[in-house]
């Protein structure tokens, strides 16, 4: 039986509709996983009973999260916000840690993951922590945007087997100050965590670049999909 794979529902509201980036699913499913879309319900019985149908979850890229979970205002660089996804993905990352699933989260999904478990965001990266480092590159998103560093011994240096790899980039909101639940993984040069872990559990990788559009060209994003799948 191939592995079934929750992943988190992106949201349109001009179009009223909820979508899919297809890398999400095609990068899962060159590993053997089955993907299917989640859907944005706020009720923890439901999202429990939900997660007895998937053996894992994928939390995507999308919306800035909501600075009040984080304790902030919102400034007026914040870009759009959707508490429907806040709310659902937060029980959802509660659940999941207590029945020990893997996870793995992609750009929003490392700073959900962080604001969840007790850390702050960069609510716009330009303004707050400037740089030279191009973090929000135009088209192709496949290709290279800046180099990071893997901190040895982490899961993601036993994943990729390398000190530094080349990333594609696309987002203005960071990792801030890291949750003391998560261990940082990889850096950018100037600074910002660009992976982490959730200590204390099987899989519970997150990474801020984006290998939903580079796993058909980058063998490093075809080994994160592989080890997520293959941890099951």
């Amino acid at each position: 039986m191939r592995p079934v794979i929750g992943v988190t529902a992106l949201i349109d509201y001009q179009k009223e509709s909820y979508w899919m980036l297809p890398g999400y699913f095609k990068g899962l499913e060159m590993q053997g996983a089955l993907p299917i879309m989640l859907p944005l319900i706020g009720d923890r019985h439901d999202v429990a009973h939900l997660l007895t149908k998937v053996d894992a979850v994928l939390f995507t890229g999308g919306q800035d999260v909501g600075p009040f979970m984080y304790g902030e205002d919102e400034s007026e660089q914040l870009g759009e916000t959707s508490l429907e996804r806040d709310t659902l993905e937060t029980i959802l990352l509660q659940e999941a840690l207590e029945r020990d699933m893997p996870i793995l989260g992609i750009c929003r999904g490392i700073q959900l993951m962080n604001a969840a478990l007790g850390g702050t965001l960069y609510q716009d990266i330009p303004t707050q922590l400037p740089s030279d480092i191009v973090h929000d590159q135009k088209a192709p998103y496949d290709a290279p945007s800046h180099s990071v560093k893997i901190v040895n011994g982490t899961l993601l240096h036993d994943i990729i087997g390398k000190d530094e790899i080349m990333v594609n980039s696309l987002h203005h909101q960071g990792v801030k100050r890291l949750s003391p639940h998560m261990e940082k993984m990889a850096v950018a040069p100037d600074g910002l965590i660009e992976a982490a872990n959730i200590k204390g559990q099987k899989f519970a990788l997150s990474v801020q670049w984006h290998p939903e559009f580079s796993y058909k060209t980058d063998n490093d994003a075809k080994k994160i999909f592989k080890a997520f799948v293959n941890c099951i």
